[in-house]
């Protein structure tokens, strides 16, 4: 249908809506069940025999089958059954993994969906943007991505970005009146907005004409379908990492079996014993373990009211070296108070905290009655006439709806008797000018009970008093002289000295009969009448959370828009003003060049009076200076700063679609101590994995190392190849994995940020690898010449012996692991799934050695019990040993 041709009266009923009520929850499931959600067809999932036939398509796993294959046609079909089972339970496991990090996505993708306002059954409400349906009353402002494609029924200085649809780069300016233009261009619609467009200014109210796949966007939703699923980069690193393990590999086999042949053993053993010890040294279960870390790292966050957007954001978290954070709402409550008051060198005192309307109002201590201050009167009304925001009673509490700055403005108002019913009766808006960040103020047309037209604007004091000509003087209006302007300054730096944000009111009486305004026209010789000073104290667990980042290393700067003052006072409270105790404002940043800025950012810790360009500028010059950033931001024009910044941070509250699309993580709850939240987690989840690979390549070295010295000394094999290929999958792989699941160590922010670009075996790790590998296969070694020796003529007790030996040494040095330090470092019973996991492991092995019926499968035979004691001591030598040597170093330095 041409919606866009319709006139008011036609659009409503060809839509079947009301305006004033929105849809009843009955008619809105009824065309749910007709139009179905408000979401664009997905491409087609694979399906679940598909997904796991996937997981025999890695090279390794060929190998094994083929292996299998090859053992089937010798005869050896034990070995073959045993192959197989282990490939499948590899496969079910690596299904189950992905299953997992599956729904991980689809629960993300709920949680950061885009947010709508909706009118249902009178009430207005912010849903999910796929619950609206056709005929929907929705409504949007400058930041809001819309969530469908809408017919506009109201427009205030509306303009949207609309370059994907349309390839027009310029935003695009926004009307109501109907539009008798034949088969037009998209960018010709001037009286409909479309659905994943970007308001970038003005607000409007719309009505909902097409969902889903009919809107516009929904006709090119192929080009909206491309893959999320990106590689991080230590995933790439590790990858890179398996190739380099599958030559190893491979090279390992060839000499394996070379060295074999030489000494005369049988060419089927010596091959399959090569074969099992590649397998060895490929951890197939590396990618999967860094899935679940970074899986489970995600789900934590989110408890945290953290969400993360993308995935390396996780990775780069734990090098976070500097955090770019606003003032208001994140480092403070975002609830605030006016206690102050301003006007023709007058000062008033207000009572009262949070948003409930109760209090008096002093001058100088002396109780004021409101009637006999006329300015004091109109200063408190005009701010609640040039104010979208609603105070509101909900469960015996006081709230507001819309921004707490012009929230703080009307509980004032009604503290001075000023009802919203009353404001009503007796003044009608006739015309709104939205703020925008580049005009700093908003402003409204507003007409009395006596047909008398009013313009009200409200905005930073220093930027509304070069708007104005003349000031209210008590009864008085004088002109706006270079004293009186002092005395205005004056007064800010006064409240702004107390930690209090300062909001400007100015007025002029308007030209009856006109219907409309330009923002030239209406903000330009006004009468600045007064200041309204507010407090956002700050958060109570914030001035620790900076505490903690300036212990691990991390720096936080604040970046504001407010008044350099009120900045550096709430800086102070939360000791980020540093040393020199200055705050820089926007327009010293605009006289800098970017060699200049570059050395300002690493001394000032207060950025006050700023744009969203200069955010971008100081996000720039942190990187320069090679720190890792993280910036927060709310608003449409945050999103350069926050793309480009290493991670962006939007606020899941007060933050506009725009920003969140931006940003890499999603604070839940708007607050800087979850900001340090996630990099604690971001840490942690690096950690687990280095310990997973210390782990997995320290059992691996072990298993090939006790092969290879036994063929160089010309010994039988103290493993069979299946002996190997169960040490690969079961001890291996559960522990492995709980090692994923670690909590924090109590130091992880007591520690240096990492570097971004440090490899993977970076901090000694390489060394503990082989280190620990090697005494791993020694030992392992040692009890299978103690059992040889004894009885040269039962292999398999002392291959058994070997196999329980290597076994027990990776599940105790799997604690070792839990630490860069000690296995001493940490409570061994503080990850419950680690013993879980030994628990199960340690079951298995006894089952695989003391049952009847796996004994031949595995070519075990029933331990001695009084071989128990050899066994552990042999296996708890690396791990203890080296655990030693760290203690006496420790206790030396």
């Amino acid at each position: 249908m041409d919606f866009h041709e319709m006139d008011r009266a036609q659009l409503l009923k060809a839509v079947k809506t009301d305006p004033l009520h929105g849809l009843s929850a009955e008619e809105v499931r009824l065309r749910q069940d007709k139009h179905g959600f408000n979401v664009l067809a997905e491409a087609k999932k694979q399906s679940l025999l598909l997904s796991f036939f996937s997981q025999f398509t890695d090279l390794m796993i060929v190998v094994l089958l083929a292996a299998a294959v090859i053992s089937s046609v010798l005869g050896e079909w034990i070995d073959a059954a045993a192959i197989v089972l282990i490939v499948i339970l590899n496969a079910s496991l690596g299904f189950y993994q992905d299953r997992k990090a599956e729904k991980s996505l689809e629960a993300l993708k709920k949680l950061s969906a885009p947010q709508v306002q909706v009118l249902r059954s009178e009430k207005w409400a912010r849903l999910p943007s796929r619950e609206i349906v056709p005929g929907d009353v929705i409504r949007f402002s400058s930041g809001d991505r819309i969530g469908a494609d809408v017919r506009l029924i109201e427009a205030a200085s509306l303009e949207i970005e609309e370059s994907a649809l349309t390839g027009e780069s310029m935003p695009a300016s926004k009307r109501t009146e109907s539009l008798a233009i034949v088969d037009p261009n998209l960018a010709d619609i001037s009286n409909m907005a479309f659905m994943g467009t970007l308001v970038t200014r003005g607000s409007g109210v719309g009505i909902v004409v097409s969902t889903g796949m009919n809107t516009e966007v929904g006709q090119i939703a192929g080009l909206l379908q491309a893959s999320e699923g990106m590689d991080t980069p230590l995933q790439r690193k590790l990858g890179q990492l398996g190739k380099i393990l599958i030559i190893a590999a491979l090279l390992l086999t060839l000499l394996v079996v070379a060295i074999g042949v030489w000494r005369g053993n049988d060419f089927y053993t010596i091959f399959f014993a090569g074969l099992s010890l590649a397998v060895a040294a490929v951890p197939e279960g590396l990618p999967a373990v860094v899935t679940i870390a970074l899986s489970i790292g995600v789900q934590r966050m989110i408890k945290k009211d953290a969400v993360v957007r993308k995935l390396p954001a996780v990775e780069i978290l734990g090098s976070a070296s500097v955090i770019c954070s606003d003032k208001t709402g994140t480092m403070t409550e975002n609830e605030m108070t006016v206690t102050h008051l301003w006007s023709g060198g007058q000062e008033w005192t207000v009572e009262g905290t949070g948003y409930e309307p109760d209090g008096r109002f002093f001058e100088a201590g002396t109780l004021v009655e409101l009637q006999g201050v006329p300015a004091l009167h109109e200063l408190l009304l005009y701010g609640m006439l040039c104010n979208n925001a609603k105070v509101f009673k909900k469960d015996q509490e006081y709230a507001i709806e819309g921004d707490p700055t012009e929230g703080a403005m009307v509980v004032a108002a009604m503290k001075a008797g000023i009802s919203e019913k009353w404001l009503m009766e007796n003044f009608t808006v006739v015309q709104e000018l939205p703020f925008d960040s580049e005009r700093k103020m908003m402003s409204v047309i507003v007409k009395d009970r006596n047909g008398q037209l009013l313009a009200v604007t409200k905005g930073a004091p220093d930027l509304l008093a070069t708007h104005c000509g003349s000031i209210r003087w008590g009864e008085q209006q004088l002109p706006l002289t270079a004293e009186r302007a002092a005395e205005v300054e004056r007064a800010v730096i006064g409240m702004a000295s107390n930690a209090l944000r300062t909001m400007a009111i100015a007025y002029k009486p308007l030209p009856p009969h006109t219907l409309v305004f330009t923002e030239q026209e209406i903000e330009k010789d006004l009468v600045f009448i007064g200041l309204e000073g507010m407090i956002d104290p700050p958060r109570e667990e914030v001035k620790a959370a900076i505490q903690e980042c300036w212990n691990a290393g991390i720096r936080t700067i604040m970046i504001t828009g407010d008044h350099a003052v009120t900045a550096l006072a709430i800086a102070e409270k939360l000791h980020i003003s540093g040393e020199a105790g200055i705050a820089v404002e926007g327009k010293e940043l605009d006289e800098m060049s970017a060699e200049q800025l570059q050395e300002v950012v690493e001394k000032a810790s207060v950025f006050a009076r700023v744009t969203p360009e200069h955010k971008l500028r100081i996000v720039q010059a942190l990187q320069q200076n090679g720190r890792v950033v993280a910036m927060t931001g709310d608003g449409v024009n945050d999103a350069p700063a926050l793309k480009t910044a290493d991670i962006g941070v939007a606020m899941g509250i007060t933050g506009t679609d725009v920003a969140k699309e931006a940003a890499s993580l999603i604070l839940l709850d708007d607050n800087f101590a979850t900001i340090k939240a996630a990099i604690v987690e971001g840490r942690n989840i690096y950690d687990n994995i280095r310990k997973f690979i210390r782990y997995l390549l320290a059992s691996n070295v072990g298993e090939i190392l006790v092969m290879l010295f036994a063929m160089i000394l010309a010994l039988p094999l103290p493993l069979v190849p299946i002996q190997i290929l169960w040490v690969n999958l079961v001890t291996d792989g559960l522990p492995a994995m709980a090692l994923g699941l670690d909590r924090p160590e109590d130091d992880v922010m007591k520690k240096k940020p990492r570097d971004p670009k440090e490899g993977v075996f970076a901090r000694g790790l390489a060394w503990k690898i082989l280190s620990r590998g090697f005494l791993i296969g020694a030992s392992t070694l040692a009890a299978f010449l103690y059992a040889y020796e004894r009885n040269p003529a039962d292999l398999p007790y002392a291959q058994t012996t070997a196999f329980a030996t290597l076994v027990m040494a990776q599940l105790i040095h799997v604690f070792d692991c839990r630490s860069e330090k000690s296995i001493f470092a940490r409570n061994p019973f503080g990850n419950k799934y680690l013993i879980g996991a030994v628990l199960s492991s340690v079951v298995l092995l006894l089952a695989v050695i003391y049952l009847p019926p796996l004994q031949p499968f595995f070519r075990t035979v029933s331990l001695a019990a009084a071989d128990w004691p050899l066994i552990l001591g042999l296996a708890a030598l690396p791990t203890f040993l080296l655990a030693g040597t760290f203690f006496f170093k420790f206790k030396k330095d």
